[in-house]
């Protein structure tokens, strides 16, 4: 089993920044594609990003150029890097863990609870 405990979200203003963390345990995150994945009030939830075994990314349109998701094996620690926030990136934040990479939410099987994150502006 995976547990993932997702943190550093906030309240922020339009074009600030935001660091969130990701933190396995229970077993190496070198064994799994790491996503986030966001879910806004009445939406459904969506891809962000995603980063593969050999490093590979992928990111959302929407996020494009603003957010960057890297991993720290030494912390076992995934982040999301999120630079000129929009209002529009309002949202829950989930971390995920799973066996393919994919832009689907469904193969990933592991799940943090989200931290919430909310672009005033």
């Amino acid at each position: 089993q995976v547990q993932l405990v997702e943190s550093g979200g906030g309240l922020v203003q339009a074009g600030d920044s935001l660091r969130l963390a990701c933190a396995a345990s229970g077993r190496t995150f070198g064994s799994y594609v790491m996503g986030w994945f966001r879910q806004a009030p009445g939406k459904e939830r969506e891809f962000v990003a995603a980063s593969s075994r050999s490093d590979s990314t992928a990111y959302a349109d929407s996020v494009k150029g603003r957010f960057t998701i890297s991993r720290d094996g030494a912390k076992n620690t995934v982040y999301l890097q999120m630079n000129s926030l929009k209002p529009e990136d309002t949202a829950v934040y989930y971390c995920a863990a799973g066996g393919e990479y994919t832009r689907d939410y469904g193969p990933y099987v592991y799940w943090g609870a989200g931290t919430q994150v909310i672009v005033s502006s």
